[in-house]
């Protein structure tokens, strides 16, 4: 395969599986930076990507590839020769490196490096529970059917650490060990037949931890049909789509986002921009399917018959904030501002604070995929005698007086087909709102935006104190509403 005048730095040779069997240096280092080995398949991303297109059509390449070994950037030209059998068969290829060139990498931003991890870890958990700074259980969620015994015995321990509900084969440490040996570490649940990955993120400035950790669990396998006892929960009718249906279908789907957000933003090494593309478009994919989902889950709840929320005395301008603390990151991406009440403000409320943040979250999801770029959202408080109000208002395009009640129909768009919505959220959202002895009601015109409101019963202050300081007065909307 040789070119005359032609001086090769490195000589390899690939297998028809695509397994590198030999290799000079510096080709064989890179194979193993970047997690392979000689013997086993080819682990440069772009490399592989040539030998595999090479051999399947036969084809003498010669072509530059960007790897990564964790220290150095890499910029190497390949020329890869098929190997045929006599009877035209490719048995492999034969690789040899012209040139080689290296540059430093760039000091990696280790904030934003820790929220990737933590994205990631967010996508695949199957538990997350919020830890105190001694890793004692404060609270904990569920997604997959067989932790529901972790989930009770760690709600039933309260302040106890983390730890002490699951086991680490092998391990013989006093427990809890500092948080860092901890996270990704693998541990056993009683009562689940798979394996499980801990990540901790930990809470708090200066000192990561000393407002308490973030705890997520990641199976190591996907859960299948087969490790789920529906027939202790059988029931003569169908079978129950956020019960039973949904944790088999969230855990793979779950998979796929993280992976390609692996992919997208380029932790496994460098990669061509169209193919980051590409992975992008399937974690949004894989997003907007757990969404309908999630709505679809949503919707057997609030329509079954014994549907009741828990009504608690709630502050509506914590679960505000909190809210648009959440999409912020959305909100910034879409070039929308977002403007919550003003720490300290409040309005006390009788209402369940889980499904309040349910329905703000949709509500200002909505403004923000429906408002244009640079405009503002803003989230306002009120009181009228004895319900407390929450408006989300938006400078969009706004929503005719005949379609503003059709919104909250169930499967509703109004003709937007492409933006990944379910047409249930607000459906949802209103019915949640009545359960509360509430409403979700809309204000708008063409042109002026929308004012979603959501009213709730009113709570009184449990004891009067005097106002310190000027009052705090919500933000006015651009129409002055």
């Amino acid at each position: 395969m040789a070119t005359v005048g032609t001086r090769y730095l490195a000589h390899g040779s690939v297998d028809a599986d695509g397994r590198l069997t030999q290799a000079e240096e510096p080709l064989a280092s890179l194979q193993q930076a970047c997690g392979g080995e000689i013997g086993g398949t080819v682990a440069i991303p772009e490399l592989l990507a040539l030998v595999t297109k090479a051999q399947r059509y036969g084809l003498r390449l010669a072509r530059q590839f960007r790897a990564s070994d964790g220290e150095e950037r890499i910029t190497a030209w390949v020329e890869i020769e098929p190997a045929t059998a006599p009877d035209g068969t490719v048995t492999g290829c034969e690789l040899a490196i012209v040139s080689w060139q290296t540059e430093d990498l760039p000091p990696e931003d280790e904030a934003e490096a820790a929220r990737r991890r933590s994205e990631i870890a967010r996508n695949l958990s199957d538990l997350t529970a919020r830890l105190d700074p001694d890793q004692g259980v404060l609270s904990v969620e569920v997604e997959a059917p067989d932790l529901t015994r972790l989930e009770l015995l760690m709600q039933a321990g309260i302040g106890r650490p983390w730890t002490d509900f699951v086991d680490f084969p092998g391990s013989s440490h006093r427990q809890p060990l500092h948080w860092r040996l901890l996270d990704g570490a693998e541990c056993t649940v009683e009562g689940s037949k798979r394996s499980w990955t801990a990540h901790l993120e930990p809470l708090g400035q200066p000192e990561p931890g000393s407002a308490g950790f973030v705890l997520h669990l990641s199976a190591n396998k996907p859960l299948g049909m087969q490790e789920l006892d529906l027939g202790a929960t059988a029931t003569p009718n169908a079978p129950s789509l956020g019960r039973d249906i949904s944790p088999v279908l969230r855990q793979p789907i779950n998979r796929i986002i993280a992976n390609a957000e692996t992919i997208r933003t380029k932790l496994a090494g460098p990669l061509a921009e169209e193919y980051s593309d590409y992975a992008a478009d399937i974690a949004t994919a894989g997003q907007h399917l757990l969404s309908l989902i999630d709505d679809l889950s949503d919707l057997e709840v609030v329509e079954s018959e014994d549907f009741v929320t828990a009504p608690d005395r709630i502050d509506l301008g914590d679960v505000a904030r909190q809210a648009c603390g959440i999409l912020g990151v959305r909100a910034r991406e879409k070039g929308t501002t977002l403007v919550p009440p003003v720490k300290g403000e409040s309005q006390l409320a009788i209402a369940e604070f889980r499904r309040v943040l349910q329905i703000l979250i949709n509500l200002i999801n909505n403004a923000i995929r429906y408002s244009p770029e640079g405009s503002q959202v803003w989230v306002r408080l009120d009181r009228i005698g004895q319900r407390a109000l929450i408006t989300v208002a938006d400078q969009g395009h706004g929503i005719p007086e005949e379609q503003q009640e059709k919104v909250f129909e169930k499967f509703e768009r109004l003709g937007r087909s492409g933006d990944g919505g379910s047409g249930l959220g607000l459906y949802i959202s209103r019915r949640i709102a009545r359960a509360m002895d509430g409403d979700l009601t809309v204000e708008s015109a063409p042109g002026q935006g929308a004012r979603f409101t959501l009213s709730v019963p009113a709570a009184e202050e449990l004891r009067s104190r005097p106002r310190e300081g000027p009052e705090l007065n919500a933000p006015e909307t651009p129409d002055g509403k």
